[in-house]
């Protein structure tokens, strides 16, 4: 299996941001993704499940929603909920254990899910999008064949996203 990864600078913050700071550019940048893809029947809102332990915060992300962007719906969800392929639109991944990895693949097999991790550096682990950050930014590489098996179409606008909001 061949992983092809696209890494590009997503979103410059203060030289010390703050944990909130992170929090709202991480949400601006999974926004973003999600504004980019399209299920084979829309979906209004976005169902946004959160699973495993993130670092990050999605409350709130339905306030920075462009009007003119897609309405999100967030909530948590366990690894072994069997409803994740149906319930969720989008998973955003936390740390899980190899086993709880497993389970969540296979309760989204077969269903429309685009995938967000932030804690696959290496962007191999099966998710679509994997962000990575430091004190300073918000990045994320994206894993073509993840994509590609997903069931959901990204365009490819989404790496304009990287662009727009990179610094030289």
């Amino acid at each position: 299996m061949s992983i092809f990864a696209i890494s590009s600078r997503a979103q410059e913050q203060a030289p010390d941001a703050s944990p909130a700071t992170l929090d709202t550019a991480v949400q601006q940048v999974v926004l973003g993704i999600i504004s980019f893809t399209h299920w084979p029947q829309p979906r209004t809102p976005v169902h946004l499940c959160a699973v495993g332990n993130t670092r990050f915060s999605l409350d709130g992300i339905d306030k920075l929603a462009s009007p003119s962007g897609p309405a999100v719906a967030t909530q948590r969800a366990s690894a072994n909920d069997p409803t994740l392929g149906t319930a969720c639109d989008a998973l955003y991944i936390g740390r899980l254990s190899d086993a709880e990895r497993r389970q969540v693949d296979a309760n989204r097999a077969g269903h429309p899910v685009l995938t967000i991790a932030e804690s696959d550096s290496t962007c191999t682990l099966g998710a679509m999008f994997c962000l990575t950050t430091d004190k300073n930014r918000v990045a994320f590489d994206m894993n073509l064949d993840s994509v590609a098996r997903s069931g959901v179409r990204v365009s490819p606008k989404v790496l304009e996203l990287a662009r727009k909001r990179s610094t030289p």
